[in-house]
This record gives structure tokens, C-alpha cells and sequence, in this order.
């Protein structure tokens, strides 16, 4: 059942990915690709989180997992405080 979800989550990350980059490429607006870049590395996150408790449970990812969150939190941050301007 784990694995359902966890596959669940990266497939909807990776959707939102898909759908934001794409209207970003049809409007130019760059609050889309910052959303969408947020959720290519959210992905990457979910991705991560499989593999260390599902493939690998003997290895410790957690310090990678949260710093691929970070980095995503943060491209969405900057995108925000940016485009506020």
C-alpha cells in the first residue's frame, strides 16, 4: 500500500510539472515556471522518498530528501518574491 502511495504522490507532482511548464511555454508568464520548476524538483523529492524507505531502507536519504524540498520550496519562493516586483 506504500508503494501505491508514494508513486501516487511523485505521478502528481510530476503532473503538475507538466502542466504548469506547458502553459507556461503557451502565456510566458514566469510565476508558472517557477511553480513548475518547484514541482519538477518536488518530484525528484517523491522519487527520493521511494527509493530510501522502499528500495534501500538500510540507506539514509533523509538529508538529501530535504534538501531537494528545500531547494524546490525555495525556486517557488523566489519566483514569488520576483515576480512581486
Amino acid at each position: 500500500m506504500a508503494t501505491l502511495a508514494y508513486t501516487a504522490c511523485a505521478a502528481t507532482a510530476l503532473a503538475c510539472a507538466g502542466l504548469l511548464l506547458r502553459a507556461y511555454a503557451r502565456t510566458g508568464t514566469r510565476l508558472l515556471l517557477w511553480s513548475g520548476l518547484c514541482f519538477v524538483v518536488l518530484t525528484v523529492n517523491n522519487i527520493l522518498l521511494t527509493v530510501d524507505l522502499l528500495v534501500f531502507p538500510s540507506v539514509d536519504l533523509f538529508l538529501l530528501r530535504n534538501l531537494t524540498a528545500l531547494a524546490g520550496l525555495s525556486l517557488l519562493l523566489y519566483g514569488l518574491i520576483w515576480e512581486s516586483r
